[in-house]
């Protein structure tokens, strides 16, 4: 009787089918954007039923952080996970599904005042409740391995 070991080659290098990389730092960095396009797919998955994307959950999130006060644009702006997002148009789209208010100014007409409104807050909460089920997209690492590689995510970019 023939035993045979089958080997499953698992991580970045069987993922994207590389073989080689130049250096670690290389590899590193190719794994980061890997692993963060991975998780922006699982998070838009989670997302797409509640007819939001990401950056406008994002928005969802800072406006319910400051809750009940308001926000000026350049303040979300400012908090946003994706820099180059367009927080005007986010807030826009936000305020045409009447998840968020947009309020001039009465001392300062320059300034408009945005807020999230109980539609946004129980999309939030809603999401909230199914937040578990996702985070088991995570479950390979333990919370010691996540408070580390949290550790070293922070130090990669200070």
């Amino acid at each position: 009787m023939t035993t045979f070991s089958i080997f499953v080659t698992m991580g970045l290098e069987s993922d994207i089918k590389q073989k080689k990389f130049d250096n670690e730092q290389e590899k590193a960095a190719i794994n980061i954007l890997y692993t963060a396009s991975w998780i922006e797919a699982s998070n838009l998955r989670r997302l797409k039923p509640h007819g939001i994307t990401p950056q406008q959950f994002n928005v969802l999130r800072i406006l319910r952080g400051s809750h009940p006060k308001k926000l000026m644009l350049f303040d979300i702006a400012s908090r946003m996970i994706d820099k180059s997002s367009n927080a005007t148009r986010l807030v826009e789209k936000l305020r045409a599904n009447n998840l968020v208010t947009r309020e001039q100014c009465p001392d300062n007409r320059r300034q408009v005042d945005i807020n999230i409104t109980q539609k946004g807050l129980n999309l939030l909460t809603l999401i909230d409740n199914e937040n578990e089920k996702w985070l088991k997209t995570f479950k390979n690492l333990t919370n010691k391995e996540f408070k580390s590689l949290n550790t070293l995510l922070d130090k990669l970019r200070g």
